[in-house]
C-alpha cells in the first residue's frame, strides 16, 4: 500500500461474546496497523457496555490504539476511553465537546448529508463519517456517493471516514477520496477476520 493510503478504523459488531471477541480483536490488531477502534454495541445495558469497554480498553491500550464508544458520552471519562462516536450528525457535537474537552476524540456519523458534515466540522468534530457507501437493506437505503467524498477531500480539511457495506470493489474506488475506512461486520462475520481485512487492504492498491 502507498504511504497515503487510507487508515483503518475498526467497528465492533453490535453484539459479541466477551469470552471470545476480545481475543479476536487482539489478533487483528497484532496483524494490522489500526488507527482507532469503535465500541459500537447495540445494547443499552450499562453494565454490559462497561464490561465490554473495560475488556477492549485493556487490549487497545497495550497496542497504543485509540478506543471510542458509540453514543454514550458519559461513559467516556468513567471508563477511561479516548472519545465518543456520535450518530446524530452535528446535533450532539457541542454537548459532547463541552463534556469531554478538547483532548477527547469526538467524531460523528452524518449519513449522506454534506450539510450535516460541514455543520459537524464547524462545531469541532475531529472526523466525520459518511455511509453506508455500499448497498444495504438497513436504514432508508440512502447511500453516500463517491462524489460526496471526492468533494469533501478537495474542499474540507476535517478527516472523513467511509463506512457501511464495504467490499473490495468499493474500497478500491473510494481509497483515493477518503482518509479512513470504517470496517466492521465486513470482517467479523468471516471465519478469518485478520485475513478478510488483509484482502480489503490489498484492494487499496
Amino acid at each position: 500500500m502507498s504511504e497515503d493510503a487510507p487508515q483503518i478504523y475498526l467497528i465492533t459488531p453490535p453484539e459479541f461474546e466477551l469470552s471470545r471477541f476480545p481475543e479476536t480483536l487482539a489478533a487483528v490488531l497484532d496483524d494490522h496497523e489500526i488507527a482507532c477502534v469503535r465500541l459500537a454495541m447495540a445494547s443499552h445495558d450499562e453494565d454490559a457496555l462497561c464490561r465490554a469497554a473495560d475488556s477492549l480498553r485493556e487490549i487497545t491500550m497495550e497496542r497504543d490504539v485509540a478506543l471510542v464508544i458509540e453514543r454514550h458520552i458519559l461513559l467516556v471519562e468513567r471508563m477511561g476511553l479516548d472519545g465518543v462516536h456520535l450518530t446524530d450528525g452535528p446535533r450532539s457535537m457541542a454537548k459532547a465537546r463541552k463534556a469531554l474537552g478538547q483532548e477527547a476524540i469526538v467524531g460523528t456519523h452524518c449519513g449522506a448529508s454534506r450539510h450535516d458534515g460541514m455543520s459537524a466540522g464547524e462545531a469541532g468534530a475531529d472526523y466525520v463519517s459518511f455511509g453506508p457507501v455500499g448497498a444495504t437493506a438497513l436504514g432508508d437505503g440512502t447511500q453516500a456517493a463517491r462524489e460526496l467524498f471526492d468533494w469533501w477531500s478537495q474542499m474540507i480539511e476535517v478527516p472523513v471516514v467511509a463506512e457501511g457495506a464495504l467490499d473490495a470493489e468499493l474500497v478500491r474506488s473510494f481509497a483515493p477520496v477518503t482518509d479512513f475506512f470504517g470496517i466492521g461486520t465486513e470482517i467479523w462475520d468471516t471465519e478469518d477476520p485478520a485475513g478478510a481485512l488483509a484482502d480489503l487492504k490489498a484492494a487499496m492498491g
